[in-house]
């Protein structure tokens, strides 16, 4: 049986975790990004269908190529952040369900089906990038996950040619904690959950 994580654990990856707009000059090796895959695609998806795909935005010439599509808001501290994760989804995850759900014939329940297609790819690819700051957090990375970008600019730049379609963009590095602002509120319990 699972047991609690630790306070420390906790902290890592909720309670103490911000969202960072502005960041130290540290790089992030390729290695962690793996890392952060490695551990991103264990989290669950529907049918293990694991549409995410991730583009790490991190050479300047890469850089150049995202700033265009970039709200005024998003472009000076995606600029200066380490890396830019460009999280998409792959309209055609379901040709790799032979390999990845194989006890039963899974590819057959998306095959002519689009609206089911772009709804299982978008919903899933969303967990997967929510999996993705998790892990980056655990590893001991900060992150920055924002809209605020021209996603068909987005899309046609960095995934032309491909299935496969911009969700939402994510910063990672390590984040400099001197400029957070007090964490803003939240809902209370009673009002996002009930049991019945």
């Amino acid at each position: 049986m699972s047991s609690a994580i630790d306070q420390a654990a906790l902290s890592q990856l909720f309670l103490s975790a911000r969202t960072h707009n502005a960041w130290q000059d540290r790089p992030v090796p390729d290695e962690l990004l793996a890392q952060v895959v490695d551990l991103m695609k264990l989290g669950p998806t529907s049918a293990n269908c694991e549409p995410a795909r991730i583009v790490f935005v991190k050479s300047p010439e890469a850089k150049a190529r995202l700033r265009p599509f970039l709200s005024a808001g998003n472009l000076d501290k995606t600029m200066a952040a380490p890396v830019c994760a460009i999280i998409g989804y792959d309209l055609e995850f379901y040709e790799k369900l032979p390999r990845l759900f194989p006890h039963t014939d899974a590819k057959s329940w998306f095959t002519g089906k689009p609206e089911h297609v772009v709804e299982t790819a978008f919903r899933n690819g969303s967990l997967q990038g929510a999996y993705l700051i998790l892990a980056a957090r655990a590893l001991g990375l900060d992150c920055g996950p924002m809209s605020g970008f021209d996603q068909a600019g987005v899309t046609a730049e960095f995934f032309a040619g491909t299935p496969v379609k911009a969700n939402f963009l994510c910063n990672l590095g390590y984040g400099d904690a001197s400029v957070l602002k007090p964490r803003l509120p939240r809902l209370a319990f009673d009002e996002v959950a009930k049991v019945l």
